[in-house]
């Protein structure tokens, strides 16, 4: 493993019988194997997965040998079917023989796995083209832009919480609270979230409450600068996900113990939502709705879409979905929604100092909901909008300075072979960092350009957006559900053209992760893998959408399509071997971690695979249906009420109550 700089074979302990060592053979059997009929070791790599079958390391051998087959499967079709591939392939292949390569041994790598990850030498030109791409030419901007943002917008953030992490975090809890932790420590974990607040975390230390307390300083800025009424309080909705069934119970009254005198949430009405709280929502307001307005519909796939707790697409999907529902049933003045996430905060003296402008005065652009055409002459509609992100510790340079640089070292190990900061940083500066104005390329009046690229904060969909285009991202989507939300939509037909995200110069949050390090230290392990997983479901949701594998890829290219793979179990398994690989030999306290864990939530995945099947087709089905069938009801209910309909006016009594229930700051 030359390229890779990872001494594989150094992992082989035959006569060791330890975990760590166990697991260092099997990686090294596993790249062995690999290396194919001819390669070093192969056959006696083959033998010791065999071998390990029937033994305590039963799934962790057929993984691995699942992996080595359906590898060399993926390659060879790909081999014989594309004649690009063919000549990437065939020239890695005679560099690494000894031949004459024109090329640098990282690029030729790229290629054939990461061929996203090639930008050349030439970065502004790389930066200069995609800008290209993404350019919209408008043909008429919002005539009814957000104009008051205080009160038409509803904000969202989603509050990640996870089981205590210290005797500290378990003691700082009483009574029924402090039991129902010590249970949920005992439990199975269901869902991996990158860096969960654990229950307990002092509000010193708490992301929960920095974020709020950021939204709440920015709206009083707002009300000083006279952009926000002084009376009226904004609203913000945040859902409660857990990591384990048995925090389900405490969640709210922690939550409410943690924000008790109202300082971090002053000026917010802030209602929070559990999976209870949510379920609730569908039993007294929408299944009443769809037995009466849609007779004969199947209430199954309205509770399969909404709610809370899961995968992150679940609850990103509620936090968009809810501003249609706030807007039928509380304030027919909410037009809009946006989302932040809560280690993020709008920096309003800079913006102000930078842009000529605070926050809202960025979400009354009237861009936001614009038309225009792209670069490849499709009618496009801008009803989603997207900032950007600056680290708190550059945000003394520049508000516009990348939070996403390009890496300034050589690749080696797993990035060898996938390296996901080259598209990320070349797509942050490409659309995130482009400015409008005079001999900037664009004005922001006749032309500006479509976010692909979007983070989970810092994004925004018009109410109209949402009925007409119904977007959504697959519930099982464990990472990138932001980036995956549009897919759904993405050339689904409408008057006014695609939807897409508009990119607004100076609508700009501080992104403060630093000030949490310690938790998202905690989640690496987590958060390595779910980004394996992302390349899984990406690849596999590509092709289950209608429009096609080859136009969506085209169209997300760099950064979210290198998740789009063409070899999608390749990538994933020398990611998931190099990386185990490097954290064995380096003796990384989290390498055993690593492996098991890996192998537990990439196996379920790669069952799938096995069978030949894509299950996100039928996903992607029956959840467009759950979606279409929560917008249908809305529009129903919305016609009654205007009409005065006793069952929909009944409805909007309880919907009201369910609201004011669910309030945190009362």
């Amino acid at each position: 493993m030359a390229v890779s700089g990872i001494d594989a074979a150094g992992l082989l302990r035959p006569g060791e019988a330890d975990d760590l060592s166990m697991a260092g053979n099997l990686i090294a059997s596993f790249l062995a194997v690999l290396s194919g009929p001819d390669g070093t070791g192969h056959d006696q790599g083959l033998r010791f997965l065999e071998g390990m079958k029937g033994t305590a390391w039963d799934g962790a051998s057929r993984f691995l040998l699942d992996g080595a087959s359906l590898a060399v499967g993926e390659i060879e079709s790909r081999y014989i079917n594309d004649e690009r591939f063919r000549g990437h392939f065939d020239a890695l292949h005679d560099a690494v023989s000894g031949g004459r390569q024109n090329r640098s041994i990282t690029d030729l790598v790229w290629g054939v796995f990461f061929p996203e990850g090639v930008v050349g030498d030439d970065r502004l030109a790389a930066v200069s083209s995609l800008r290209e791409k993404r350019t919209i030419r408008i043909t008429g901007l919002n005539p009814e832009p957000v104009r008051a943002p205080g009160r038409e917008v509803l904000f969202t953030a989603n509050a990640l919480l996870t089981v205590p992490a210290s005797k500290s975090c378990l003691d700082a809890l009483e009574g029924s609270m402090r039991a129902a932790a010590e249970a949920a420590l005992k439990e199975e974990q269901l869902h991996w979230f990158d860096h969960p607040v654990p229950v307990g975390t002092p509000a010193g230390r708490n992301e929960l409450v920095h974020g709020l307390r950021c939204l709440s300083e920015a709206a009083r800025f707002e009300e000083l600068a006279g952009n926000k009424d002084p009376d009226r309080d904004i609203e913000c909705v945040i859902s409660v996900s857990v990591t384990h069934r048995g925090l389900r119970g405490i969640a709210r009254p922690w939550l409410e113990s943690l924000l008790q005198g109202g300082e971090a949430a002053r000026g917010i009405r802030l209602h929070a939502f559990t999976e209870e709280d949510t379920a609730q929502l569908l039993d007294d307001i929408l299944i009443p709705a769809a037995r009466h307005y849609a007779r004969g519909s199947n209430d199954m796939s309205l509770r399969e879409v909404f709610g809370v707790d899961g995968e992150y697409g679940r609850h990103y999907n509620f936090l968009k979905a809810i501003a249609r529902f706030w807007n039928v049933f509380i304030s027919p003045e909410i037009r809009a929604t946006f989302k932040i996430d809560l280690d993020q905060a709008f920096p309003q003296e800079e913006l102000v100092a930078g842009t000529g402008t605070s926050a809202f005065g960025h979400l009354c652009t009237p861009l936001w909901g614009a038309r225009g055409t792209d670069s490849g002459g499709e009618a496009v509609y801008l009803g989603a909008i997207a900032g950007a992100l600056v680290n708190r510790k550059d945000i003394g340079a520049s508000i516009f300075t990348p939070d996403v640089p390009f890496p300034p070292s050589a690749p080696g190990g797993d990035e060898v072979v996938f390296r996901s900061a080259v598209p990320q940083a070349l797509s942050t500066e490409a659309e995130m960092m482009t400015r409008y104005g005079e001999g900037l390329g664009h004005d922001g009046r006749t032309s500006c350009i479509q976010r692909v690229h979007v983070t989970g904060g810092t994004t925004g969909i018009l109410v109209e957006a949402l009925k007409r285009y119904r977007p959504f991202t697959p519930s099982c989507v464990g990472r990138a559900e932001d980036q995956a939300y549009i897919l759904s939509a993405l050339y689904r037909p409408g008057e006014r053209g695609f939807l897409r995200y508009v990119h607004e110069p100076g609508l700009v949050m501080r992104h403060d992760a630093d000030l949490f390090a310690d938790t998202a230290d905690a989640a690496r392990t987590g958060k390595t893998l779910g980004d394996y997983v992302r390349i899984l479901l990406f690849s596999g949701y590509a092709r289950a959408l209608p429009w096609g594998f080859d136009r969506i890829k085209d169209a997300v290219d760099p950064f979210t399509g290198c998740f789009v793979s063409a070899l999608p179990i390749t990538i994933v398994y020398l990611r998931f071997a190099l990386k185990a690989a490097r954290m064995l030999a380096v003796g990384d306290p989290e390498a055993l971690r690593f492996f098991n864990d890996g192998v537990m939530r990439l196996s379920p995945l790669v069952e799938y695979y096995k069978e030949g099947e894509n299950p996100l087709k039928g996903i992607y089905e029956r959840e467009k249906s759950g979606w279409d069938l929560y917008y249908d009801l809305l529009d129903a209910v919305e016609a009654g009420i205007q009409a005065g309909d006793a069952v929909a006016l009944e409805l909007r009594e309880k919907a009201r109550a369910l609201i004011d229930a669910v309030r945190i700051n009362k």
